[in-house]
């Protein structure tokens, strides 16, 4: 395995955190409105998504989540050495993403959010968005269009950003990241566990609505 590969595993995830979390708080910083800020926050967020899908996909993959890391080795896409090895860069990318945006905007590297996100609502809206986010990246490598993925799955996150009522985190990197800016984009330790927790219920209900819609040939 490259060393190349787990790089861009880190670098895409920093970067994403960079963008979610810094347009949290330039959107604060610019309108009182929350729907103007969501609307930053979520144009910022897919904008990257799109980049390093694209940048860095011939490179890693483009995985950049660990529920999608542990997708690909249930299919036996990656073994077992190389998802250990991209789940670590991933969480070790989201958390340097994050006190770089904290950095760069003047606020402590390190300060816990107290913005709670709990509810029987968020746990279910929570498992939605990652079910859906598993199911369109099996269905797209079932089908052999990958080549979509910059574009399709950037927008299935737009799409669930204003559809469901937990702003679509669907990643466990993401989410233990966003634990340490106390921001527009943070939630506390007690709500990552509660998100991260129906993250991984959505990952096998993914697959399996994925396998439902494969076609055998």
């Amino acid at each position: 395995m490259k060393l190349q590969k787990v790089f861009a595993e880190f670098l895409g995830t920093a970067l994403l955190l960079l963008a979610v979390v810094g347009s949290g708080i330039m959107a604060t910083n610019l309108s009182q409105d929350v729907g103007v800020q969501l609307t930053i926050n979520a144009i910022s967020t897919v904008s990257m998504l799109y980049l390093i899908i694209t940048l860095l996909g011939p490179i890693s993959g483009a995985y950049f989540n660990p529920v999608v890391t542990l997708g690909e080795l249930f299919k036996n896409r990656i073994d077992g050495k190389r998802a250990v090895a991209y789940i670590t860069a991933q969480f070790a990318g989201g958390f340097s993403g994050t006190i770089f945006a904290n950095i760069i905007f003047n606020k402590p590297a390190i300060f816990q959010s107290q913005n709670e996100r709990t509810g029987t609502n968020l746990f279910i809206s929570e498992i939605f968005a990652t079910a859906g986010l598993i199911m369109i990246i099996h269905v797209l490598t079932d089908q052999k269009r990958t080549n979509l993925a910059p574009f399709i799955i950037p927008a299935w996150i737009t799409t669930a950003f204003y559809a469901t009522s937990s702003f679509v985190f669907a990643n466990p990197a993401v989410t233990f990241a966003r634990i340490w800016s106390d921001t527009f984009a943070g939630l506390t330790l007690n709500s990552a566990w509660i998100y991260i927790i129906a993250q991984l219920i959505g990952l096998p209900i993914g697959l399996i609505v994925a396998r439902l819609l494969f076609i055998r040939k």
